[in-house]
């Protein structure tokens, strides 16, 4: 059996890698929904974009859930005061992800112009609204939300139910939800790029090539944002790493720069930042030498890097607060016993392979280029 501490660990890496599949394959699928009323100009291409993704996107959004329920089960406190304080924002996300089963599913059941352009819309709403929010929330993590814990930990936050939700739309958050807009959509088009047949698969790579620096440079500027203007937080003291969970049992200071900290400690944390950088500018440059699947790659390990800097950033912090810093929740002090992180452990270690194996099986079997040909023929059965 693996030591207290190092199951805590290993469920802040496993969290973070559910994040990142969440990103890589759902994340395709909402960039795919934001470029559909854009990137088609008719019926047909419409169609072509939407059966890249339609066998697809509801077992991509697994990962979603299941990072959910990873989340409940080995960090319950972390997702008691995160869905308390992100509530609105988190229904705004529900209701936007409301609209893409029923798009999928009944958008070209009736053929109608309006009927289907209203689903478009709604298809574009399901792919830009949450891929804004997340950025958002990853934007006030960094700066720390505005709760504390009482004496009996149940978290407090400052202001009201709906008084909350402006707040977390402040210049930073908004940039870095921007961002994941932007590599969301560049992989999108680089999928579309991959998958759909001409002419979607030629404006997709215009698309990709113009959007993968633009990610890279305000990446790059929320960086230096941070360096400028945020504070990070820092643990003074507290319990050892292999102690029962006791948030209210450290002492954690906010300075200048201490987002930094993990990177000055080991530098070859800068790695994760430089793929991060790196993935959307080569993910552009492939696009533009029509090399979509290394595109697709590229554009994959950028949404690691960026997802992952936020990761090293706030290292071991996991929910920091701006109201009273000790109650700053981290990967230490916010987990599960150790019997039910190692239960979990061994079920994932069991149940994760074949998820991934059930995937690749699916994306093999049901693998080539979209074209308005294959619609035409299959006009009953595809999407």
């Amino acid at each position: 059996m693996l030591d207290y501490a190092t199951l805590k660990l290993a469920w802040w890496v496993l969290i973070g890698a559910l994040l990142i599949g969440f990103a890589i394959t759902d994340g395709m699928d909402m960039g795919v929904g934001s470029l559909l009323p854009f990137i088609a100009r008719d019926d047909g291409d419409r169609r072509v974009v939407i059966n890249t993704v339609g066998p697809h996107w509801d077992g991509n959004q697994v990962w979603f859930i299941t990072a959910g329920g990873a989340l409940f089960a080995a960090w319950p406190m972390v997702y008691s005061a995160a869905f308390s304080g992100f509530y609105m924002a988190m229904l705004l996300v529900l209701f936007a992800m409301f609209l893409r089963p029923v798009g999928f599913d009944y958008r070209s059941k009736i053929d109608d112009p309006r009927w289907r352009n209203a689903w478009d819309w709604g298809l574009f709403v399901g792919g830009v609204v949450p891929a804004l929010i997340f950025g958002v929330a990853f934007g006030n993590l960094l700066q720390g939300v505005p709760f504390k814990l009482d004496d009996i930990l149940r978290a407090h936050y400052q202001g009201s139910l709906l008084g909350a939700l402006l707040p977390l739309l402040n210049p930073f958050a908004l940039l870095s939800g921007l961002i994941s807009v932007g590599m969301l959509v560049t992989h999108g088009a680089v999928w579309l790029q991959m998958r759909a047949g001409d002419p979607v698969a030629s404006r997709a790579r215009w698309i990709a090539a113009a959007l993968g620096p633009l990610v890279a440079l305000a990446f790059a500027g929320a960086g230096y944002w941070m360096w400028l203007h945020i504070d990070g937080f820092r643990i003074v003291s507290g319990p050892a790493h292999d102690a029962l969970p006791n948030p209210l049992g450290k002492q954690v200071v906010r300075a200048a720069h201490a987002w930094f900290d993990n990177y000055q400690a080991m530098p070859i944390a800068w790695a994760v930042p430089i793929v991060g950088l790196a993935g959307p500018v080569l993910a552009a440059l492939l696009s533009l030498a029509r090399r979509p699947g290394l595109a697709f790659v590229a554009s994959a390990l950028g949404l690691a890097g960026i997802i992952g800097s936020a990761g090293v950033s706030m290292f071991p912090f996991v929910m920091p607060s701006s109201l009273d810093p000790n109650s700053s929740l981290t990967l230490w002090d916010g987990c599960s016993s150790q019997l039910t992180l190692t239960v979990m452990l061994v079920a994932v270690l069991i149940l994760l392979p074949v998820v991934l194996a059930y995937t690749v099986w699916c994306y093999v079997h049901m693998w080539g280029r979209v074209t308005t040909q294959d619609i035409a023929a299959q006009s009953h059965s595809a999407y």
